[in-house]
């Protein structure tokens, strides 16, 4: 039986097979795994410290060999994107015969033999320019967060390994959703003259989704325990809604006790980069220890709106059909520039939280900075009232760094409310070495707000000879569409 994420992330359609790319990926295989083991061995190692439990801590890495079996492409679409970069979108398919041991305090030696890895990958290449190489950036995303599997040898065949496994899984997984899920897409400059502002592709808009109800489902999920005290009381079970749209955080409904006809109408914004991005919404029943699964439903931003808005999903548990539905609504809402669309949609969304537009804010480069080079620590970091903070890498010196005028390349979001627009906060660009404060610069909302096209890209002075390129740009949460006759192309 087919496996419903999988179905979903793999695109149906008639994409060319793109043998050549197969070829070169081969050729390159050797070195792609060198520097995947690297990186994994750098990202994912620290990260084991900080976020697995008890003897887990001590997890790391003995042997990291990605064997010789090369992930293949297929299913290849090439578009254009709006701002005129060429789009590739195929999947992504990789059964390796991997070479891994993890080795920890007080644990026998792990081995992993095989990973699959599955998802749909985008590959954004622009700007286009008149001199080689022609392409100044690629960028690098998953469509949707990828499904990854790993069979553990050794010990996790005679002993229970699943935390071990859904721990390792969950960290290599939140690295890729991190660095390479939309959201967020990997970029690898081209050409190094390459303009940052030129490159990015701003979000689509909202999918504002209403959970409304459950009907149909009993008793599959319950535990053992579970079981029993329903069999004696007829408990039923204690629902909630968990919904994932691509990397973006997670929501989660209330709690209805005591029923298998749960009714919810929660409403909750998503963020979105692609019409075909994943819904996933997962019926948990809630239970003391730990909670357990209901049903997983699954559809798309792009189906959701095919569906004129509003779809009862099946439900599956392991792969296999489960009784019971899950009813969803949902809204299409584009990003729009100019101050009327915001203030409208700051109006219709002051009363119950949602969102009514999106701040972006791209922090390219910085120039001028004063100091020995081989002692400058730089970043910029970027704050929107008392609640919103981000911060670019922190650069060091190496050989081909201009460390004094260093590039940063990133972007950071926040989701605008209607009290947040109200509010008349101030964007405060700060540039940082170390921990020290070289300068900073406060750019008002409303001079955002009423700049054209609602954005304000410059080269921000801050003080002290120095200047941070940045741009900040607000959008509004347009009017609603559910159909598919409007839908924004990308």
């Amino acid at each position: 039986m087919s496996n419903p994420i999988i179905d979903k992330l793999t695109a149906k359609g008639s994409g060319e097979q793109a043998k050549f790319l197969n070829d070169i990926i081969v050729q390159l295989w050797p070195n792609i795994t060198a520097m995947t083991s690297q990186m994994t061995k750098e990202i994912v190692e620290p990260m084991f410290k900080t976020m697995l439990p008890g003897p887990l801590k001590s997890l790391h890495f003995t042997k990291l060999n990605l064997g010789d079996i090369p992930l293949k492409l297929s299913n290849v679409l090439t578009t254009k994107s709006d701002t005129g970069a060429i789009k590739l979108d195929m999947n992504v398919d990789w059964d390796g015969d991997c070479d891994i041991e993890l080795d920890a305090d007080l644990i026998p030696t792990l081995g992993v033999e095989s990973v699959k890895l599955h998802g749909r990958l985008s590959i954004l290449l622009g700007p286009l320019t008149n001199v080689i190489p022609l392409i100044g950036a690629a960028q690098i995303a998953f469509v949707n967060p990828p499904v990854l599997k790993l069979d553990f040898t050794g010990a996790a065949n005679v002993a229970d390994f699943s935390a071990v496994d859904g721990a390792v899984r969950g960290i290599i997984l939140s690295v890729l959703n991190g660095m390479f899920t939309l959201p967020n897409r990997f970029l690898v400059k081209l050409d190094a003259n390459a303009d940052y502002f030129a490159t990015y592709l701003y979000p689509l808009g909202v999918i504002r989704i209403t959970v409304e109800k459950a009907t149909g489902f009993a008793h599959e999920a319950k535990s053992g325990a579970k079981k029993l005290f329903s069999k004696l009381t007829r408990a039923s079970p204690d629902c909630y809604v968990k919904v994932d749209v691509g990397a973006e955080p997670t929501f989660k409904t209330a709690t209805k006790s005591n029923t298998t006809s749960p009714v919810w109408n929660e409403t909750h914004d998503f963020v979105v980069s692609d019409l075909d991005q994943c819904i996933k919404l997962s019926v948990e029943d809630e239970d003391v220890g730990s909670d357990d699964a209901v049903g997983l439903a699954v559809t798309t931003v792009r189906e959701a709106l095919l569906a004129a808005g509003r779809q009862e999903l099946s439900l599956t548990k392991d792969n296999q059909p489960v009784a019971g539905t899950l009813t969803i609504a949902s809204e299409f809402h584009p990003f729009e520039a100019g101050d009327a669309s915001f203030s409208a949609s700051a109006e219709s969304a002051a009363d119950d939280g949602r969102l009514c537009g999106l701040a972006t804010i791209l922090v390219a480069s910085a120039y001028g900075i004063k100091g020995q080079r081989e002692q400058l620590r730089p970043s910029v970091k970027v704050s929107l009232g008392a609640k919103h903070h981000f911060q670019t890498a922190i650069k060091e010196d190496a050989p081909g760094t201009d460390i004094s005028n260093p590039a940063f390349d990133q972007n950071f979001r926040v989701p605008v409310t209607a009290d947040m627009a109200s509010s008349g906060q101030a964007f405060r660009i700060a540039l940082l070495d170390g921990e020290k404060e070289v300068g900073a610069v406060e750019v008002p909302w409303a001079d955002v707000v009423r700049a054209p096209g609602m954005t304000v890209g410059s080269k921000f002075d801050v003080g002290g000879g120095a200047t941070v390129r940045a741009s900040i740009k607000v959008a509004g949460v347009g009017v609603a569409s559910t159909g598919g006759a409007s839908l924004p192309r990308r």
